[in-house]
């Protein structure tokens, strides 16, 4: 295997598919179409939703990943209790609002190794939501306090714009950064004030790369899937 071919297959593993539609047929077609080049299919509140915890098991006997993005914020026990439920469906990644704060992240945290563990399921990993990409007004010492809620809590990564990456990384080397909101250079922004490119995102220590609209709505979702693996691997 070339060393390109090595690289853009590894690479699937840190591509994360943003399935931002309210069908499950739908979901699992863009899915089966883009799966050569996505490892991880991330299921948002707008699928969940609409589909509830069947579309995470369909995507997982599809061959995915799922990385279940609900950014979960209530008091400690709705979120551990929620969590407990969601950790035992399967879902490789689980979210939650670290505004909420260390309490209700542990909680969730708890309640997902819980439902995990119960269903003889690997242990989830949990992410802090930090800052939202769309969020281009948020005070500069809010990441740091974000990032020190996750670690606090256990969390096993956070997600934040590529932006903040090196910051987090150096706050709390260990956990996991996962960067959504990017778009392949020339692409627009859309509703992400804080937006970047999947290579830009790469390059600053991002550990997993959400993609959706850009790909998901490319006249040519194939060539828009393969072009950016191409842009990450040359």
């Amino acid at each position: 295997m070339q060393t390109n071919e090595l690289r853009a297959s590894e690479l699937r593993s840190r591509l994360a598919l943003a399935l931002d539609v309210d069908d499950a047929v739908e979901a699992q077609r863009l899915a089966a179409e883009l799966a050569p080049w996505f490892g991880v299919a991330k299921v948002g509140l707008e699928l969940f939703s609409a589909a509830g915890p069947r579309v995470v098991q369909m995507l997982i006997d599809d061959g995915y990943e799922v990385f279940l993005d609900l950014k979960l914020a209530d008091i400690p026990t709705t979120v551990r209790k929620a969590a407990r439920v969601l950790g035992a469906l399967g879902v490789s990644y689980l979210t939650m609002h670290a505004f909420a704060g260390p309490a209700v992240l542990r909680a969730g945290v708890e309640g997902l190794t819980e439902g995990a563990e119960l269903a003889g399921l690997p242990i989830p990993s949990a992410l802090a939501v930090t800052v939202l990409t769309s969020d281009a007004d948020a005070p500069p010492h809010i990441l740091g306090k974000r990032v020190a809620a996750a670690v606090e809590s256990r969390c096993a990564g956070v997600v934040c714009a590529a932006s903040d990456v090196a910051e987090a990384k150096q706050l709390a080397p260990r956990l996991i950064a996962v960067v959504p909101g990017l778009r392949p250079p020339g692409s627009p922004a859309d509703d992400q004030a804080r937006s970047a490119t999947p290579g830009e995102a790469l390059a600053a220590g991002a550990d997993l790369l959400v993609v959706g609209r850009a790909v998901t709505a490319s006249k040519d979702r194939k060539s828009a899937a393969s072009e950016l693996v191409s842009s990450l691997t040359a």
